[in-house]
């Protein structure tokens, strides 16, 4: 199992954790002084109350709760954010409000997901052409009745 440090900035914050025992994702819950309001199609920048070390080669992902976006129309606009190796601020969740109606966060409130993945750099080689494939530049639909 991956070791990855991690520090309680406030001694409120409720630290990620794993709902089931083979969850990809870790709920990440807001950390908050006051609950916070959004109104429909409107942004806000929920601090979790942690911040992380993760080791070099590594990522963490946020992504949106299903259950928020089925039922509230909440997501992640920037889904998935990414956290990289050498960060170490505050993890901050950007949520938005798709929905027709505001949407409250309160302090606890599960609101994201957090997945811990293993990332490699790459060199590019440049080249004067790629090697050629059956599908070749199809895309966007290509396999179904979307566009050709």
């Amino acid at each position: 199992m991956l070791k990855v440090k991690i520090v309680r900035l406030n001694k409120q914050a409720v630290l990620p954790v794993y709902a089931t025992a083979h969850a990809a994702g870790m709920d990440i819950s807001a950390c908050l002084d006051a609950p916070v309001t959004l109104e429909p199609f409107t942004t806000a920048l929920i601090p979790s109350g942690f911040s992380l070390e993760l080791p070099e080669g590594y990522e963490a992902q946020l992504r949106p709760r299903s259950g928020l976006a089925l039922r509230s129309l909440i997501s992640l606009p920037n889904t998935p954010a990414t956290i990289d190796a050498d960060y170490r601020g505050e993890v901050k969740v950007i949520l938005i409000n798709y929905g027709k109606n505001p949407f409250t966060v309160s302090h606890g409130d599960r609101i994201a997901q957090m997945v811990v993945a293993k990332v490699e750099q790459v060199c590019f080689e440049e080249v004067g052409a790629l090697g050629r494939t059956v599908r070749g530049e199809g895309g966007f639909g290509h396999t179904g009745t979307g566009l050709r």
